[in-house]
């Protein structure tokens, strides 16, 4: 076999190949039809030498070469595509982090509310006993203000300066005090006749400064703890009746999960698009994989010019 004929021979195994892969990565069955048919044009002039070996390469020149460039334009642009569905999904990963942290903080805050009840519960009744019995025992719990310090920036509510200054205004309440706490005298009383038994309600905030509110669990009764001066009031609501305690909770969750859904339906669009050719493009294929298949094919290859330069028509298009 000389030269000339071995090089085209070598050069066209070359085409077939580079098909190969792109048929390989489509996973589409008329690529893979057309990849198998050009394997049999390429064996047929590989074992007949009295064939023209310049009609190979013109088959490749006219219609493999034409075939590849088109589906290498698909694949990136398809790449381009994917790519930036997947920054969609990272970003929306990055949201579903970030607010399923919070989840996780709204878990540990109810826990530790029950903790903070059980703590307020226990310093009212040793504080019920210090000014009882006139002792300077010191009647707070353990690490009682690490509660507020901890979640007042994600969990409590704002209050204006002046909301927050009637609900510690003292005038006109007559209260027990010491110097470890100061207590209004009705709320003492109310505290002993239900034996303690309240929990956290709400937190409030207006700057640095917090507020604790507290429900008694018998009774529509509610009072707060000022941590600053170690102060406690009963809690006249009404001053809060303009602010908006919706929990955002269930909000919350309803967002990861939609979030959670939209990053699988995109997950599945990425893998359909990666490999999708447009619907003109893929009737193309089927038409020009029709014409090689033709038993007559070699002979009228020199009148393929028409099928070749719709190939390269659609290459100028903006379908992809």
């Amino acid at each position: 076999m000389d030269e000339y004929r071995l090089n085209i021979l070598k050069k066209s195994s070359a085409e077939i190949n580079r098909l190969q892969l792109l048929s390989v990565f489509f996973d589409d069955e008329v690529i893979y039809k057309i990849y198998l048919r050009s394997q049999v044009i390429h064996q047929l002039f590989a074992n007949n030498e009295e064939l023209e070996i310049e009609k190979l390469d013109l088959f490749h020149l006219q219609f493999t070469d034409s075939v590849i460039e088109l589906l290498r334009k698909i694949k990136k642009s398809n790449e381009k595509n994917v790519s930036l569905i997947y920054d969609e999904i990272d970003l929306n990963e990055e949201l579903i982090d970030r607010m399923a942290g919070s989840l996780v903080d709204q878990k540990s805050f109810q826990q530790d509310k029950q903790k903070q009840s059980l703590k307020i519960n226990l310093s009212l009744r040793k504080l019920f006993s210090v000014l009882s019995d006139l002792s300077s025992d010191f009647p707070f719990s353990k690490n009682i203000n690490v509660f507020s310090s901890k979640y007042a920036n994600g969990f409590y509510y704002d209050l204006t300066t002046d909301q927050f200054s009637k609900l510690i205004d003292l005038q006109d309440k007559q209260v027990y005090t010491n110097v470890y706490a100061t207590i209004e005298k009705k709320l003492m009383g109310k505290l002993c006749k239900n034996d303690f038994r309240t929990e956290f309600y709400i937190g409030l905030k207006a700057g640095e400064l917090v507020i604790e509110v507290y429900k008694f669990l018998d009774e529509d009764y509610y009072y707060l703890f000022f941590p600053s001066r170690n102060l406690f009031l009963f809690c006249d609501l009404t001053i809060l009746k303009d602010l908006d305690m919706t929990n955002n909770l269930s909000e919350r969750e309803r967002i990861v999960q939609e979030l959670q859904y939209k990053n699988d339906k995109l997950k599945s669009n990425a893998a359909v698009l990666k490999t999708a050719i447009p619907n003109e493009v893929a009737q193309l294929l089927e038409d020009s994989y029709g014409k090689i298949s033709d038993i007559n094919f070699l002979n009228h290859l020199n009148n393929f010019d028409v099928q070749s330069n719709i190939l390269k028509t659609m290459l100028k298009t903006d379908l992809f």
